[in-house]
C-alpha cells in the first residue's frame, strides 16, 4: 500500500451522501494517480489515529487527512516523526491549519496534492504533552472549543451567534507564564499557543506565526469589556490582532503557563482537562506535510 486516505464523514456540513461521494472521489483520484491506495471512514474520536497508524504498519508513505482540524490532528500525532508525510484534504467548518498552509480547497485539487504534492517540513507544538499542529490555548478560546464541539449546526453563523453569547458569561483569569527568561502573572481573558497564525474561517489570531520557525507564538488578550471585545474582534479578520492595546505575544521555543486551579486546555479544538500547570514546546521540523507545487 502507497497511500492511506482517512475521511472523516461528519466533519463540516452533515450530509448523508457525504460518506459515499468522498469515498468515490479519493478511489477516482487513486485511479487517476496510479497509487496503490486503501480509504477508510472514521466512527469516532480518535479512530483517525488508530486507522493511520494501522496504515502505516501496512506500508502507507502517506496518509491524508479528509476532514477538519481535529481529524488533522490525529493523523499528524500517528504520522510525527516516523518518516511518512501528512496529506489534507480541508472538510471541516474552521479549516485553520489548511488555511494557513494555502492549501487548496476544492477537493480533488486538494486530493491530488494530498497525494503527489511536494513535501513541506514543518514544526509540531505539545501541550501538557499533547500535539498541536496548528493552535493550542487556555481561556476563552478552550471554553469556545468545548461549546463549538457540541454545536448540531456548524459554520459561520453558528460559531459566531454562540460566541457572542458566550461573550456574556465568560470571565477572565489569573496566569503565571514563564518563557526562556521571563515569568510573570498577568490576567487574560484568553492564552492562545500558536504554530499556525489562524483559528479558522479566515480569523488570524497570530500574524507573525510561522509554521517551520522553530518556535511557537502566545498571545494573551487582557480583560475587557463585552462591547470592547465585540468591536475589537474585526481585527481577527484583517491580521491586524498585534495593534491593539492590552495584546501581549511572545515567541519561544519552551514555555509553562501555570494557575491556581487545574487548566482546561485545546489542541486543535479538542478539549481536555489538565493539571494547574502546563508545559509547552516545539518540536521542529517533525511533521512532513504535502503542500502545493510553487508555481513558477
Amino acid at each position: 500500500m502507497d497511500v492511506g486516505i482517512i475521511i472523516n464523514p461528519v466533519a463540516g456540513r452533515h450530509h448523508p451522501r457525504v460518506a459515499y461521494s468522498r469515498t468515490e472521489l479519493a478511489n477516482k483520484v487513486l485511479d487517476v494517480e496510479g497509487l496503490d491506495g486503501q480509504v477508510r471512514l472514521t466512527d469516532g474520536r480518535g479512530s483517525a489515529y488508530a486507522i493511520a497508524a494501522e496504515m502505516i504498519d501496512s506500508g502507507a508513505r502517506t496518509v491524508v487527512a479528509w476532514g477538519g482540524d481535529g481529524t488533522i490532528n490525529e493523523v499528524a500525532n500517528a504520522t510525527v516523526d516516523t518518516g511518512t508525510t501528512l496529506g489534507v484534504v480541508p472538510g471541516g467548518s474552521g479549516n485553520g491549519f489548511a488555511r494557513g498552509l494555502r492549501l487548496e480547497n476544492q477537493p480533488e485539487l486538494a486530493l491530488k496534492t494530498a497525494l503527489t504534492g511536494p513535501t513541506r517540513f514543518i514544526d509540531a507544538g505539545e501541550i501538557d504533552n499533547r500535539l498541536f499542529v496548528n493552535v493550542a490555548g487556555v481561556g476563552f478560546d478552550a471554553h469556545l472549543a468545548g461549546v463549538f464541539n457540541h454545536l448540531r449546526v456548524r459554520g459561520v453563523w453558528s460559531y459566531f451567534l454562540s460566541g457572542m453569547l458566550e461573550l456574556f458569561t465568560y470571565r477572565a483569569s489569573s496566569y503565571t507564564v514563564c518563557t526562556e527568561g521571563q515569568k510573570f502573572t498577568m490576567d487574560a481573558f484568553l492564552v492562545t499557543i500558536a504554530n499556525g497564525p489562524e483559528y479558522g474561517l479566515g480569523a488570524i489570531i497570530a500574524p507573525m506565526a510561522r509554521f517551520d520557525d522553530g518556535a511557537l507564538d502566545m498571545i494573551s488578550v487582557a480583560p475587557r469589556s463585552v462591547s470592547s471585545l465585540f468591536w475589537q474582534s474585526r481585527r481577527l479578520f484583517s491580521g491586524t490582532i498585534h495593534r491593539l492595546p492590552g495584546i501581549r505575544f511572545i515567541s519561544g521555543s519552551t514555555m509553562e503557563i501555570s494557575a491556581d486551579r487545574p487548566l482546561i486546555f485545546h489542541v486543535d479544538g479538542e478539549v481536555y482537562d489538565g493539571t494547574d500547570s502546563l508545559r509547552i514546546r516545539v518540536r521542529p521540523s517533525s511533521l512532513g506535510v504535502r503542500v502545493p507545487s510553487v508555481r513558477t
